[in-house]
């Protein structure tokens, strides 16, 4: 990586730290005054979407630690640093959305069986302040492809259309009397946040779990380690992602050339052209004749 795409990555990096932090800030304003606003119109929407920033205050803080952490340098303890740190926290926010959203669900069906009447004048205003505000700092942490900022962002999404359903839910209200939009409004938020947490969950799982990443095609990648001059073969490959903007790779390479400064060139040739399959860290291991390994594969997918 040069130095300049060092220095976008850090500025990148630095951006969305900022993001966060104004993130957790705006939550925790959004916070007070929805407590203050459900309480003064006897709205259980405001105090449950409350209850909702209040989580979501703790998880972008958790996020926002997970940022910071993730940048402490390696040590003897952690050879490959932080890292994973990110991952985790991706993981434990999806988790919290899951149990968020069946807490929505169940206050939907509570207020579907005894609809409760507000003052739908204050709801209204409460709810356009909090949806503009959490479309700002939406804003604000669109485009990262780090899993942690995607997970603080999907709570912040889930604000926004949290506060989209209080403002129809308080329109309608006005308009009609009908107090059961707000829970069935409430009900189609959850089920698209739902779509999201899974993806999210989803892929942190299977960081964790060492998968081959999803933006690696294996075989292309292959056919591009082989077609390097002075490379008869490739085996025993493994290839997964320790977070989710770095890819990991070891791998034997079978060559029978034996100039030293040779093979030095025929591996950095290998290296620049994983990078353009994200791998960033790559353990190449030259050998002259087949290896155990190789032979043991090769005899299991016979008897296969």
């Amino acid at each position: 990586m040069s130095a300049i795409q060092r220095d976008v990555m850090n500025r990148g990096e630095e951006y969305y730290t900022k993001s966060l932090r104004i993130a957790i800030g705006v939550t925790l304003g959004i916070l007070v005054l929805e407590v203050a606003g459900g309480f003064i119109s006897g709205s259980l929407a405001l105090l449950s979407d409350a209850g909702h920033m209040l989580v979501d205050g703790l998880s972008l803080g958790l996020s926002l630690g997970a940022t910071i952490i993730a940048h402490r340098l390696p040590s003897k303890g952690q050879t490959f640093g932080f890292h994973r740190v990110e991952v985790l926290a991706a993981l434990v926010n999806g988790v919290i959305l899951f149990i968020l959203s069946g807490v929505i669900l169940y206050e939907a069906y509570l207020r579907i069986l005894d609809p409760q009447p507000v003052d739908s004048g204050i709801m209204f205003v409460v709810a356009v302040i909090g949806l503009l505000a959490n479309l700002g700092v939406a804003y604000g942490l669109t485009g990262s492809h780090d899993l942690n900022i995607r997970g603080a962002f999907l709570h912040v999404l889930g604000d926004a259309l949290s506060s989209v359903a209080v403002v129809a839910g308080a329109i309608v209200i006005t308009f009609t009397g009908v107090l059961l939009i707000d829970p069935f409004l409430s009900v189609i938020i959850v089920l698209v946040i739902l779509v999201s947490t899974y993806r999210l969950v989803r892929e942190s799982v299977a960081i964790l779990l060492q998968y081959t990443p999803e933006d690696v095609d294996f075989d292309v990648m292959v056919k591009e380690m082989e077609s390097v001059e002075g490379v008869d073969g490739v085996h025993n490959i493994h290839v997964w992602a320790l977070c989710s903007h770095i890819n990991v790779l070891d791998a034997h390479v079978y060559s029978c050339e034996q100039n030293v400064i040779t093979l030095e060139r025929m591996k950095q040739e290998i290296k620049k052209r994983l990078e353009k399959f994200n791998v960033r860290h790559s353990t190449l291991e030259f050998e002259c004749e087949e290896c155990k390994d190789c032979r043991l594969v090769r005899e299991v997918e016979h008897r296969d």
